[in-house]
């Protein structure tokens, strides 16, 4: 059987990868993604979760980047206000590093250079009065307040997938490029199904290498490339502590060595505290948080925080690779954070784009750029059309949050208003398709524990390419903060069975 031509193919699927594949497909170009293992299983599952300027990016210069990304705050807030939401954030002062005069200046530019509408400014704070301050030490008086917004990261990537997939791409998990050739104007792609072991082939008129971490690897098998840039692999490791305060909004500590972290409400009951910037120098797939790590963001909570955390408080803890553009620095924490794309392609040769860098909050911005780098290429490209445009689920007005979680429970009372909540937090409108079928609690489904039922992880099977329990605990849910070994253990056997039974349809 002939290869399959697309216009676009599109190797790794996080959220630079699925972005773009969403803009193409909207802008009628026939697309293939594949990922090697699951979406957003990389850099874009193990994020700080923000969709924000970058305060700390303006002490580098990086203006067209943070104003580029607090534009975006607000066109990303209104796409998807089930998974993106506001978040005040609370920078005490402290009288041994920053002056309080340069971060007033620094949150004068940060509140003016984006043309923020809809998110409200900054403001002082007084710690001592201030609910903000109780559970800081004493020896913080005073700080400052801003806004930016907070994100289910690899739900970002899963809803931007899934957006390509209903407008027509071919969207593959855990496919594996083992080859691309290209000749007479046409790239062709030998793939490997990595479940069912079998190998085949696409072709496509434009290559887009969007694998972050394995961007330098993944040229190796890329015949015909030559390219001076890399990547500068830079690890981010975040920790996760019984919550530390009751109200709702975040921190911005500042550290003595010149870096921030943040300490952030976290799925109810928790403290996500992160993140630190280090040199990474192994295999990417291999990354993992170390002791130093922990002890490093422990102490820079201590700072802080009246109640002392140490490594046993550690109840969940993750690392990722910021696949950053390689631009000299010395250290880690200057690194710029913008991206770069360079194009590689020859007279009569099909193009090669490689994208350096990006973040969550810009990638919109940068699926936009790659395209218009690629129109001379695929000239029957559309307009672009994603500023305005909702993400599955988001259909709602920001406002109208809690009217949707009580048509859910209108429609099936036996769901707690608590557990209806996160259903819509997770996916917005898609939630009353999940759960349209239901008309008594014996159909749930099966209970492995927490809010976590038979028909959500079927749903997740059918229409997110989940197919492990990691994928449904940790990426599409964060449910793996609550549920025992032995429920955990009932889910992956649940799982398995399922996947047996019946094809993923995701993908169609």
């Amino acid at each position: 059987m002939d290869a399959p031509l697309f216009d676009l193919a599109i190797i790794g699927g996080g959220i630079n990868g699925c972005g773009i594949a969403r803009d193409a497909a909207g802008r009628g170009l026939s697309v293939f993604l594949c990922e090697q293992n699951d979406l957003a299983n990389g850099t874009s599952s193990a994020s700080t979760n923000l969709i924000h300027g970058g305060l700390r990016y303006l002490e580098y210069y990086e203006f067209r980047l943070v104003r580029e990304a607090l534009r975006e705050r607000e066109v990303l807030l209104n796409a998807a206000p089930h998974i993106i939401w506001p978040l005040r954030f609370i920078l005490p002062h402290h009288k041994g590093l920053r002056p309080a005069w340069l971060i007033r200046l620094g949150l004068l530019l940060y509140d003016n250079i984006g043309g923020r509408k809809l998110l409200p400014g900054t403001s002082s704070v007084n710690l001592v009065t201030d609910e903000a301050g109780s559970p800081l030490k004493g020896d913080f008086k005073k700080g400052f307040e801003y806004s930016d917004c907070w994100v289910m990261d690899s739900r970002l990537v899963i809803l931007n997938a899934q957006d390509a997939a209903r407008k027509g791409a071919d969207i593959r998990v855990r496919t594996q490029l083992i080859s691309a050739e290209r000749s007479k104007g046409i790239w062709t792609l030998r793939i490997l199904d990595k479940n069912s072991g079998t190998e085949s082939s696409v072709q496509a008129k434009a290559l887009v290498n969007a694998t972050g971490p394995w961007l330098d690897t993944l040229l190796t098998h890329i015949s015909h490339t030559k390219t001076a840039q890399h990547i500068r692999m830079v690890k981010g490791s975040h920790i996760v502590v019984k919550k530390l305060f009751d109200h709702k909004r975040a921190y911005i500590f500042q550290n003595g060595d010149g870096r921030i972290i943040f300490a952030i409400p976290f799925e109810s009951d928790f403290t996500l505290i992160g993140t630190t910037d280090v040199d990474f120098q192994g295999k990417p797939d291999e990354v993992e948080i170390d002791s130093t790590e922990i002890s490093y963001l422990c102490e820079a909570a201590n700072e802080y925080f009246t109640t002392r955390i140490s490594p046993e408080n550690v109840v969940y803890s993750y690392s990722g690779i910021r696949p950053l553009f390689d631009d000299g620095k010395s250290d880690a924490k200057a690194a710029t954070r913008d991206y770069v794309l360079t194009l590689d392609h020859d007279d009569d040769q099909a193009p090669l784009l490689s994208i350096y860098g990006g973040k969550l909050t810009t990638y919109r911005k940068l699926a936009e750029s790659v395209l218009k780098k690629l129109k001379g290429f695929l000239p029957q490209m559309q307009e672009p059309w994603t500023e305005t445009a909702n993400l599955p689920g988001g259909n709602f007005s920001p406002d109208a949050f809690m009217e949707e979680v009580q048509k859910l429970r209108v429609a099936c009372p036996f769901i707690s208003e608590k557990h209806a909540t996160r259903l819509i937090r997770t996916y917005g409108t898609c939630a009353h398709d999940m759960s349209k079928h239901l008309q008594t609690p014996e159909e749930l489904g099966t209970h492995f524990g927490h809010q976590l039922y038979g028909f959500e992880v079927d749903y997740l099977l059918a229409e997110e390419w989940a197919q492990t329990a990691e994928d449904v605990l940790f990426r599409r849910t964060k449910m793996g903060l609550f549920l025992s070994s032995e429920e955990v253990g009932q889910l992956e056997e649940y799982i398995n069975q399922k996947l047996r039974l019946q094809p993923i349809t995701a993908e169609e």
